[in-house]
């Protein structure tokens, strides 16, 4: 008789729903099919699998020929790793003073990748040319690290979106001064999503040599990707990978997620969905008395101000962030998975909240 099969025990409530991070949903339940289809069986490690191949295809048909991938197990690593394929020891990137590789990877390109950031402080998280240039200077002297790159972040750390027309202008700025543009893509989809836009229109077509690919935050276990646009940009990714290590010896299951987020549009599907949630929180919300919406949500994100004590008494159904706790400001994220129900639920806590103040 063979044994029963094993039954594991749930050790959360899978009623409880948040809006602190997209990275709080669950897997979306295509990817964990995908999984276990790609189960079973040996492959070939490192990256030498069916699975791998495919998806090394995939992204050629995403964003054009001579396009290189190298899948890595998260965004800071996928951030590291393109970061450092493009500047070399003695270089420095240029980035909005929001940006996640400067507040929130805890020194990682610096500590890990060797690469000095030259942080600029940006009113709604998005360089210009203009802003670029306060720190694209002294090229040749041997006491500034040089500045080679540029670093955006689409969509940006406060939900705002880079057009085409602001990416390919910076583009055009950092390649007149020999500068390659990095763009962390972390939140990609939704950025593409929301302009109605391909992935590649919004990246190589636009002028940008290397990107960070997020899936994580669109319904992925793990995973990420490394994707260069640009081959004259980049050298030595597959030794970085390793030295940094990012290398999944069972790489089939981190390609094997982005296949079924790529081939037949879940990427596109599953960002739409958050984008719409956010819309509808933040028109749900934007007429409360007392709440201040900060930043007009253009994908997944709502920033809002609310009265003092407010938020915490929300957080008692509901988990999200303080943004900026002397303002009072939060953000609530959207994902893959909210629903309208989720929606209602907190739009209706933050009145029930603020009517319990008076």
């Amino acid at each position: 008789m063979s044994a029963p099969a094993r039954v594991f025990p749930i050790l959360h409530d899978r009623e409880q729903r948040g809006f602190a991070s997209d990275n709080y949903s669950g897997i979306h339940p295509e990817v964990l099919s995908a999984l276990a289809a790609a189960n079973g069986g040996h492959q070939g490690a490192y990256g030498d699998d069916a699975y791998t191949r495919r998806l090394e295809e995939l992204m050629v048909e995403h964003f054009g020929a001579e396009t290189a991938v190298y899948p890595v197990f998260n965004g800071t690593g996928a951030n590291v790793l393109a970061l450092q394929s493009v500047v070399p020891r003695w270089g420095a990137v240029i980035c909005a003073s929001s940006a996640h590789i400067n507040v929130d990877e805890n020194g990682a390109p610096e500590r890990i990748g060797g690469i000095k950031l030259l942080p600029v402080a940006t009113p709604d998280g998005k360089l210009t040319p203009a802003l670029v240039d306060q720190e694209a200077w002294g090229w040749g002297n041997e006491h500034r690290a040089q500045p080679l790159a540029v670093s955006i972040t689409q969509t940006t750390e406060l939900g705002t979106l880079y057009t085409v027309e602001e990416i390919h202008a910076l583009a055009e700025h950092c390649h007149s001064r020999d500068m390659y543009l990095h763009m962390d893509g972390a939140r990609l989809a939704n950025a593409a999503a929301a302009l109605g836009l391909s992935l590649r229109e919004i990246t190589r077509d636009a002028g940008v040599d290397i990107l960070s690919f997020g899936g994580t935050k669109n319904g992925l276990l793990f995973g990420e990707c490394v994707v260069v646009l640009n081959p004259s940009a980049a050298t030595g990714l597959a030794y970085l990978r390793k030295m940094n290590m990012q290398l999944a010896s069972k790489m089939r299951f981190v390609s094997a997620q982005l296949i079924a987020l790529l081939e037949d549009g879940l990427w596109l599907r599953s960002a739409q969905r958050a984008n719409t949630m956010a819309a509808r929180l933040a028109l749900a919300v934007g007429d409360i008395d007392g709440v201040v919406l900060t930043q007009r949500p253009q994908a997944n994100a709502v920033f809002a101000v609310l009265p003092p004590g407010v938020a915490d008494r929300i957080r008692e159904r509901f988990a999200f962030y303080d943004w900026d706790h002397a303002s009072g400001e939060v953000r609530w994220m959207c994902s893959f998975d909210t629903t309208d129900a989720d929606v209602d639920a907190l739009s209706a806590a933050v009145r029930d909240s603020i009517t319990a103040r008076h």
